[in-house]
This record gives C-alpha cells, sequence and structure tokens, in this order.
C-alpha cells in the first residue's frame, strides 16, 4: 500500500519549505500523534504559551494573531498542494485558539486549566460559530477561524470563573 504523500509540490514564491511547513502546522509534529492529536496539540501550544503568559497576556494574544495569520497563509498552501481541508495532523490552529482563550485569563492554575478544557470542549463540541467556521468556511479562514471562535468563548467563560472563583474563594 502506497503512503499518501502530503507536502510534495513545491509551491512557486513560497519561503517555507515543505519540511519546515509541514513541522509548522503539525507544531512540531504533535499533530501526528496517532490519537487525539488535537488535544496532543493543545498540550504542545499550552507548554509554549506558559512563559509568555507569565509575562504578558497582550504578547500572547498578538503572538496568536501573528501565528494566525501565517497559519491560514500556510493552510492555504498546503490545501492548494492537494492537502486535505482541515487535516487532522494540522493543529497549529488549537496554537491559536488556546493562547487567546489564555490571554484572557490570569497566570493562575484556575484559569490556566479552564481555558485549557472550555477550549477543547468548544473545539470539539463546535457550537454556534465554531461549527459554522468549521463547515462552511474554506482554506485557511476555515480551519483556524474556528479554532479562533473557540479561543475567544473558552477565554470568555474561563475569565468569568476565575472572577467568580475569586469571588468565592477570595
Amino acid at each position: 500500500m502506497m503512503k499518501k504523500k502530503i507536502f510534495m509540490k513545491h509551491s512557486q514564491g513560497s519561503i517555507m519549505s515543505n519540511k519546515l511547513r509541514l513541522c509548522f502546522l503539525t507544531l512540531f509534529f504533535s499533530g501526528k500523534s496517532p490519537k487525539a492529536s488535537g488535544t496532543v496539540g493543545s498540550f504542545v501550544a499550552l507548554l509554549l504559551a506558559l512563559p509568555i503568559l507569565y509575562f504578558s497576556n497582550n504578547t500572547l494574544f498578538l503572538c496568536a494573531i501573528l501565528i494566525g495569520a501565517i497559519a491560514i497563509k500556510q493552510i492555504d498552501i498546503f490545501e492548494a498542494n492537494g492537502g486535505e481541508h482541515d487535516d487532522k495532523s494540522i493543529v497549529i490552529d488549537e496554537l491559536v485558539g488556546l493562547w487567546i482563550a489564555l490571554s484572557f485569563v490570569p497566570f493562575s492554575w484556575v484559569g490556566i486549566i479552564a481555558a485549557f478544557v472550555f477550549f477543547r470542549i468548544f473545539d470539539i463540541w463546535k457550537p454556534s460559530l465554531v461549527g459554522y467556521f468549521d463547515s462552511k468556511v474554506q482554506g485557511g479562514w476555515g480551519v483556524v477561524g474556528d479554532d479562533a471562535i473557540a479561543g475567544i468563548l473558552a477565554g470568555l467563560l474561563s475569565a468569568g470563573l476565575v472572577r467568580f472563583s475569586g469571588i468565592i474563594w477570595g
């Protein structure tokens, strides 16, 4: 059986090599995990976010936006070269969504765990606009957009939970 090769064609004008693109889109190959690639990618994204979050929520948010913009372009190139739309190995969108969610909460265990859990719930469940972007919007915007919206929803809910837990345990 011949394994389907992706990232084979070299696109004109692309500054990113195919191997570098694969490393970026799969978040250092964590998306190649045989089980729960989205959760594994989200966990790697969490580990990468912690040092940034410790110093600045704003920096984490801006990094998420920058990486999201790069991801949209690279996913479009991937799909134009025959890659499957929203391929399960592509988890850079999980990083964007989780980093957005984390940027809403302070550096605390309650906030970090809530943002991670709520992001995964919204990313898997895909309610409302999250599901719309996932099913109706094509290309990189669709792949990254649903996770960005899931991140906003998770961030808002997590921030509310952190505030509420501060009132109760405060």
